[in-house]
């Protein structure tokens, strides 16, 4: 596939409308190099090439971004692509020299959600088919997913530091090795059915490679299994020690009866005491009484009764009638008061049988505990044993998930294994160098012609350093370090691969995009333009104008020419007449 033409439009007008033939295109920025009030992104010499692969399922945030900071818009840019409904159509042809040759017409616009437009040949494509539609139609005999759409043609489109500077590590830093040995399998001709299923396999075997060292790291699975049988035997060792305890069974009960009987000793204690205290008052009372009786000062009272029979004449009681009574009333009182004494000391006794009861159940109850491990102690077992348990069932998990990680680990290696048989058999490996020589053939062909050097790609079967496969890892043979060289190197491999997939009939588009080629000499770029020339090989080239080798325009076709007065979108210009 070649690229016919490149369209920028709106509703109204067609903005550009840029042509391409065979051989040397050439994207031409008219800037002084010594213009140090650029603004923007330039004038756009490298955005048309940004928008072709925009075409071919790039991001819409590469033309209005700076390559150097994502974050970093240019506001002008993205609001004059949206606001206006600017469109791209990029029209691919099979063949450039046949009139009636199939196209291949891509259409896309920067807006969102239903007012996006990507269509491919008038059909509309959904954003997650737009890729796999692109190639099965450029690569209709790539079944598998993998290597995708943009993979393929990373080599074709060169604007990226990522392309600029590397030979064969054309895709963002994050692309595995397996993807890379995926993609120069098919570039080279020995593609095979499991390509998809070996790196889905692969990423999930270094998924749980990384799941079990993260669980393993604290401590190895060694160190958990050991200290899981020392818990085990701390956990046997506490049980024995819990069993041998003599705990009584009936130590709450006992020791709520225990309580019990206090509580009642205290209460009759209590009892016993009030009585014995009433006992005593009475007692004493008694005591009183009869010495007032016996302590009566009879002559005394004697005078005072002749005294009072002498003043009162009807007195007809004699003294020792008064005495007598004195002393019957006193009696009288003595028994009235100690009426209470033989109930009271009859209660003093039975409370005292009862608290002597009581007192004897209490010292058997507290004997009969006493000889009982406590329950503090059997708490504190239990304690020590659950924790014991806690960490038995975090070391078992943990052993458990290691173990899962590693059957899955083993499991995702068998099915590996039996792919890699196939591809890393002696049959396919010789198979491989069949074709690499083949390639190499050309290869060191064209890199002798345009710069006197012979360049060669290798391979070398590897072992993966995270899941320890092989695979194969491609490089390109040189001592050049220059970037100047390395330039070059890298539009031998281009231009040799076009011939050698069309020499083994492999799809491939057929133009190269190449940014930043100023690096290269002027007698290496004059010599290209002279070998794709004559050849079915589209070379498209953005450069300064002022550092075009001399006659080389003569060679090539200026696709565009862009300037600071007349930048690709010319949004300055639309603005003034508008």
């Amino acid at each position: 596939m070649f690229i016919k033409n490149l369209k920028v439009s709106t509703e109204q007008e067609v903005i550009r409308n840029i042509n391409f033939v065979s051989g040397l295109n050439l994207i031409v920025d008219d800037t002084p190099t010594d213009d140090k009030k650029q603004t923007g992104n330039n004038v756009g010499k490298t955005t048309v090439l940004k928008l072709i692969y925009f075409c071919l399922g790039g991001d819409d945030k590469e033309i209005y971004s700076d390559p150097e900071n994502k974050k970093d818009i240019y506001t002008e840019v993205k609001d004059f692509l949206i606001s206006n409904e600017v469109l791209i159509t990029l029209t691919l042809v099979e063949d450039l020299a046949l009139k009636d040759s199939n196209e291949i017409v891509i259409e896309r616009n920067f807006l969102s959600n239903k007012r996006a437009i990507r269509k491919i040949n008038g059909e509309e494509i959904l954003k997650k088919d737009f890729d796999r539609k692109l190639k099965e139609i450029v690569f209709p005999e790539l079944k598998t997913e993998k290597p995708t759409f943009k993979q393929l043609i990373s080599h074709n489109i060169r604007y990226k530091d990522e392309n600029i500077n590397n030979t064969l590590k054309t895709l963002n830093q994050y692309t595995s090795d397996i993807e890379y040995e995926a993609l120069y399998l098919y570039l080279l001709g020995c593609s095979f059915p499991g390509a998809d299923q070996k790196q889905l396999l692969t990423a999930k075997l270094k998924q749980e490679y990384a799941y079990k060292d993260r669980l393993e790291s604290k401590q190895r699975k060694n160190f958990y299994e050991i200290a899981l049988g020392a818990i085990k035997d701390d956990i046997a060792e506490l049980n024995q020690k819990k069993s041998s305890m003599n705990i009584n069974i009936n130590f709450e009960e006992d020791l709520n009866s225990l309580n019990q009987i206090k509580y009642e000793i205290n209460k009759i204690s209590s009892a016993i005491g009030r009585l014995s205290i009433r006992k005593d008052i009475i007692l004493e009372a008694q005591n009183g009484m009869e010495q007032n009786k016996a302590n009566i000062d009879i002559k005394q009272l004697k005078m005072l009764y002749g005294e009072a029979k002498y003043n009162l004449a009807e007195i007809n009681k004699t003294f020792e009638d008064l005495v007598n009574y004195h002393n019957k009333m006193i009696v009288e009182k003595i028994k009235f008061i100690t009426k209470e004494l033989p109930g009271l000391e009859q209660q003093i006794a039975s409370e005292q049988m009862r608290l002597n009861e009581k007192l004897v159940a209490e010292k058997e109850l507290a004997k009969k505990i006493a000889k009982s491990d406590s329950f503090e102690e059997l708490e504190e077992i239990i304690d020590i044993l659950n924790q014991k348990y806690q960490k038995k069932g975090e070391y078992e998990n943990i052993i458990s998930q290691i173990e899962e990680a590693e059957n899955n680990i083993k499991k995702l290696d068998d099915e590996l294994s039996q792919i890699d048989a196939d591809i890393h058999s002696p049959a396919f490996e010789e198979r491989l160098k069949t074709q690499r020589d083949k390639f190499n053939k050309l290869f060191s062909a064209i890199s002798h012609e345009l710069y006197g050097e012979k360049y060669a790609l290798n391979f070398e079967k590897e072992r993966d350093k995270k899941t320890d496969k092989p695979v194969y890892k491609f490089t390109s043979f040189n001592l050049n370090f220059s970037s100047g060289k390395k330039q070059g190197e890298i539009i031998c491999f281009d231009l040799a691969y076009i011939l050698f997939a069309d020499q083994e009939n492999i799809p491939c588009l057929h133009f190269l995009l190449n940014d930043k080629k100023e690096l290269m000499h002027d007698n290496q770029l004059s010599k290209i333009a002279d070998f794709v020339k004559d050849r079915k090989i589209q070379l498209v080239i953005s450069m300064l104008k002022d550092k075009l080798p001399e006659g080389l325009i003569e060679k090539a076709h200026v696709a565009i020419e862009l300037s600071q007065e007349s930048k690709l979108f010319k949004i300055e210009q639309l603005a003034t007449t508008s």
